[in-house]
């Protein structure tokens, strides 16, 4: 009895000190538990702990919990957050060549979009967050923005005059918006429903499955399907903890980063048309008339002004990826 009593105590003791000692990390986005950024967090978090026996764990903090955009990256960058999800766009300040991506009409489709995020321009885009003390991941899929507003369907650039649209911090977006004479505001996602029931903007420009999950459909009418920019997220992680894990738990992060990349990119594919039934069933009109050589023509300056600043090399190697 008491030898039996010496082995039960000496396992407890063992698994209490594996559990001691596994690492946790918490991972931040700023989108509701709705969306497909959860699906994927969920899968990341899933995956981690299976693939490392529970040495590592992930805790999720969905829907801007930690904070928005900007306080998510610099509390990952501060390490106080290990990982966090979010636009690009939201590194356009701290990687202004980083732009290239964001440019209007610069990917044909999806599959051009993904070859190149994960090819040569976008493997070297991630390299660089090592300057910013984070450790690159991948880059899951936000979608095509499109235009949604409570006046009219969007369908010629004449139709964009005086709209007064949120916009987010991309400067191409930005210079996109003032070209066509609308009145651009960026502001953080998380005032933006507020702001359209308010009437402190009256147009919004977002991927449909934020629209979607966001509910935006509750204080706009129309959605034009413009497809305007190709939207990309972005996995970082703080690059001390990530060094601090074993080359094992590394290799898990970075495989299951990419597998949870493929995996939500896949999902935003297959959803895409029930999405779209939803919001017609919740209201909205949709709009698939829409002059898309039009609206490229009237905003090719911003791909002149990024080639003036930057050079034209990640352009070429991007439209070289069709």
């Amino acid at each position: 009895m008491k030898k039996l009593t010496l082995i039960l105590t000496a396992v407890l003791f063992a698994t209490t000190a594996t559990l001691s000692m596994a690492t946790e990390l918490k991972f931040a986005h700023a989108a509701p538990e709705t969306d497909l950024q959860q699906n994927l967090a969920t899968f990341f978090a899933e995956q981690v702990q299976k693939r490392t026996n529970g040495e590592v764990t992930v805790k999720i903090f969905p829907h801007g919990q930690l904070g928005n955009d900007q306080a998510m990256i610099s509390g990952v960058r501060s390490g106080i957050i290990d990982i966090e999800m979010s636009g690009l766009n939201n590194f356009d300040g701290l990687m202004p060549e980083i732009g290239g991506l964001m440019l209007p009409y610069i990917f044909t489709s999806r599959q051009h979009a993904y070859k190149v995020l994960d090819g040569e321009v976008g493997q070297n885009v991630l390299a660089n967050f090592e300057k910013l003390g984070l450790k690159g991941l991948g880059f899951p899929e936000n979608g095509y923005r499109n235009i949604t507003n409570s006046r009219k369907p969007i369908r010629t650039p004449e139709d964009v005059v005086g709209l007064k649209i949120r916009t987010n911090n991309s400067k191409a977006l930005n210079e996109m918006f003032a070209i066509l004479k609308a009145n651009p505001q960026p502001l953080p996602v998380s005032e933006l429903y507020t702001a359209l029931e308010t009437g402190v903007v009256d147009a919004q420009e977002h991927p449909i499955n934020i629209t979607h999950s966001f509910k935006y459909y509750e204080v706009q009418k129309y959605l034009s399907l413009t497809e305007h920019s190709y939207s990309m997220l972005v996995i970082d992680m703080n690059l001390k903890k990530f060094n601090s894990l074993t080359p094992e738990q590394q290799k898990v992060i970075v495989e299951v980063a990419k597998e949870a990349t493929d995996y939500q990119r896949q999902l935003s594919i297959d959803k895409e048309a029930s999405i779209l039934a939803d919001l017609e069933k919740r209201g909205m009109k949709i709009n698939k008339d829409v002059d898309k050589v039009a609206f490229q023509k009237a905003v090719a300056k911003t791909w002149d002004t990024y080639i003036n600043k930057f050079g034209d090399g990640m352009v070429k190697k991007i439209q070289a990826a069709q």
